[in-house]
């Protein structure tokens, strides 16, 4: 499958103002929601890339039925594996856990809103961003490509696959694309902040599994349209979400969901990959990384991630090394640890592909020490550990139109699914 690239939709000027402040520069690519539906309690939860093991999954919607997990990962339902269902043989009951949800009056009905968003109480600071519909056709994945929503980041098509397949056949878009706001963000910031002290009780609050408190309020009328005109004047960069943008495109959709937020309200954690199936030892690989030309150091005590870029941290069960590569030349995405990693160990040593089962990708919100626990457990082979890229750099590199590897940034917090959703037109 190959990415859609062609531009689907026309733009419409932003002309709206909202607390005394004029928004419109010009065109936007970003619109209140047609027909919202927003959580009244309890069906938040992790986004569904969130989870290095699945069965999580099953126990978190075991416990809460609620669960918008429940939804989007339908074949992860207790009733799901308990049949031994597949992904598409799941949907149906996909389909009639929202309407089930909906009619018991877990979500209320809003039309034409931005919608606000706070994440507070982590030890990120304070996070505002909006809730919004964003143009497709103003996706670019290529240096080439017009349009001020940029994707950088390689992608697996199966997900984009399923991510389609659930959005056609529920026809509503249940988790936001994640975009930075990098050219008007600072007024993004502000103007979303001042929007939430304006509005009164939030529509729904709801508390992570870290704490942080997301509430979420309806903007309707102008100030609703100011938001949206600000928070889509410039260039979005796609932070988290490059899956489901890109099932917009294939799905053919005009607009997808998007929570559009600042530049100050997020933090880049590492993203970490377990290895299993080693073809031998541990040992064995690391005794290879040295053999290519790179610095390969034991270090005594368990696995910490690195502070700063320019060293990866290998674990195999009970042994630590720190290894640098040599220099390269190219881009800075080619000096990325991220990059010398997929490139040189999975590639070139292992001759896997970057999205080989036998790999997988580990979030931030997973500290090293749960790391070293998978591989002393027999659960994987080696840990690798990356340190984190950070966002000024990440920005950069995106404004220069190049691409991220996969799996290389996990943000912080992340927009938390099932606070609120986008009904599709129907037809």
């Amino acid at each position: 499958m190959k990415e859609v690239c062609h531009i689907l939709g026309v733009h419409s000027a932003a002309t709206a103002t909202a607390n005394g402040v004029d928004y419109a520069r010009g065109v936007t690519a970003a619109h209140p929601i047609d027909q919202a539906w927003l959580s009244t309690g309890n069906t938040g939860a992790k986004n569904y890339d969130e989870f290095p093991d699945e069965t999580e999954i099953t126990r978190i919607v075991e416990a809460n039925p609620a669960s918008m997990l429940g939804v989007e990962m339908p074949a992860h339902t207790p009733e799901a594996v308990a049949a031994g269902l597949t992904f598409e043989q799941a949907l149906p009951a996909a389909a009639e856990r929202l309407a089930a949800l909906k009619e018991a009056g877990r979500f209320a009905a809003f039309g034409d809103v931005a919608v606000a968003y706070r994440i507070s109480g982590g030890e990120e600071p304070v996070f505002y961003g909006v809730y919004c519909l964003v143009d497709t056709a103003e996706i670019s994945s290529a240096a080439d490509e017009p349009g001020k929503v940029i994707r950088n980041e390689d992608v697996f098509i199966e997900k984009v696959k399923q991510r389609n397949e659930l959005n056609q056949r529920l026809r509503h878009l249940l988790s936001p694309v994640l975009l930075l706001q990098s050219t008007r963000g600072d007024e993004l910031h502000a103007a979303v902040e001042a929007a939430i002290a304006d509005a009164g009780e939030p529509v729904s609050s709801d508390t992570d599994e870290s704490g942080r408190a997301h509430e979420i309020w309806a903007i309707g009328g102008e100030a609703g349209e100011a938001l949206t005109a600000l928070a889509g004047d410039g260039d979005l960069i796609v932070a988290d979400g490059n899956h489901r943008s890109l099932a917009a495109q294939v799905g053919e959709l005009d607009r997808f969901l998007a929570v559009v937020t600042t530049p100050r309200s997020v933090a880049i954690r590492p993203y970490h990959r377990l290895v299993k199936g080693l073809p031998g030892a541990a040992t064995q690989l690391v005794e290879q990384i040295g053999q290519i030309g790179a610095t390969v150091t034991e270090v005594d005590g368990p696995p910490e991630t690195p502070a700063e870029g320019g060293t990866v941290v290998v674990y195999g069960r009970g042994r630590t090394w720190e290894i640098v590569f040599g220099d390269t030349e190219g881009s800075v995405v080619d000096r990325l640890d991220h990059t010398r990693v997929e490139q040189e160990v999975f590639d070139g040593l292992l001759g896997w592909d970057a999205g080989d089962k036998r790999i997988t990708y580990v979030g931030g919100d997973y500290p090293a020490s749960w790391l070293a626990e998978q591989v002393d457990a027999g659960r994987a082979d080696l840990a690798v550990l990356i340190a984190p890229v950070t966002v000024p750099d990440f920005i950069d590199v995106n404004l220069q139109r190049l691409k991220m590897p996969r799996k290389s940034t996990w943000f912080v917090p992340k927009a938390r699914a099932g606070l609120a959703i986008a009904e599709l037109p129907k037809g």
